[in-house]
């Protein structure tokens, strides 16, 4: 849906936003709601360090957000190889540095096939998931041992696209409920080497792609109402 100052965000609309680098997911809900004054929710988090597509509802849409939450989700970035780090991403110091000299293009290549179809992943302990009703990154971050079960996941497609060491380019498409992060972090393990997710983009969700949202700037200066100087 196109979204500009003719919109009427309090009836109902999909905006579909690119998520700035640093911001949250709330930072840019609570944007458009003081923005729009209308009631919004998004439909699948992304992290501070992630930027791409995030799909907001306004009004009445926003009973399409569970619908499009579950659906299946595309992903551009990069791992970092030979070290890990606690939160499996940069938010995070890397640590346990191991030599990858040994690792060459097919090695690269191979270790993407064990987590292809359906696999059990373990999220991260850094996560939004929540445990006795707290967010357990939270407890993480205090030190509380924190416990995670495995979920399980669809990952349909998973490529290098681009070799850089220690550096890889990646580009996955995968079920809901897939951690990105955990991935960086297995695809580690499995070459050997460790590795951290570096950068993330997310580029689709179901049939709605990156190249069709609004940068945050652009829906800021559509939605500011014009004083009589303007």
């Amino acid at each position: 849906m196109q979204t500009n100052e003719k919109t009427n965000y309090q009836e109902g609309a999909v905006i579909l936003i690119n998520k700035p680098l640093t911001w949250t997911s709330f930072d840019v809900v609570r944007k458009i709601r003081n923005l729009t004054r209308a009631k919004i929710g998004h439909a699948g988090t992304l992290d501070p360090l992630a930027t791409g597509l995030l799909i907001c509802c306004t009004g009445k849409m926003t009973k399409k957000i569970n619908e499009y939450q579950a659906q299946e989700k595309e992903y551009t970035g990069t791992f970092t190889l030979g070290a890990t780090t606690p939160t499996f991403d940069k938010e995070s110091e890397p640590e346990n540095f191991k030599d990858i000299s040994g690792i060459d293009e097919a090695a690269l290549e191979a270790a993407t096939a064990p987590f292809l179809g359906e696999i059990m992943q373990l999220p991260p302990i850094h996560s939004a998931i929540k445990q006795n009703g707290k967010p357990i990154y939270l407890l993480a971050r205090k030190g509380v041992d924190v416990k995670v079960e495995p979920r399980k996941i669809t990952i349909s497609e998973f490529e290098i696209t681009k070799i850089e060491l220690p550096v890889v380019h990646f580009r996955v498409v995968c079920s809901t409920g897939t951690y990105i992060r955990s991935l960086a972090n297995d695809y580690g393990a499995q070459l050997g080497c460790g590795a951290y997710l570096s950068s993330l983009c997310r580029t689709r969700i179901g049939a709605f792609t990156l190249a069709e949202a609004t940068d945050m700037d652009a829906f800021i200066t559509a939605n500011t109402p014009k004083t009589d100087n303007q």
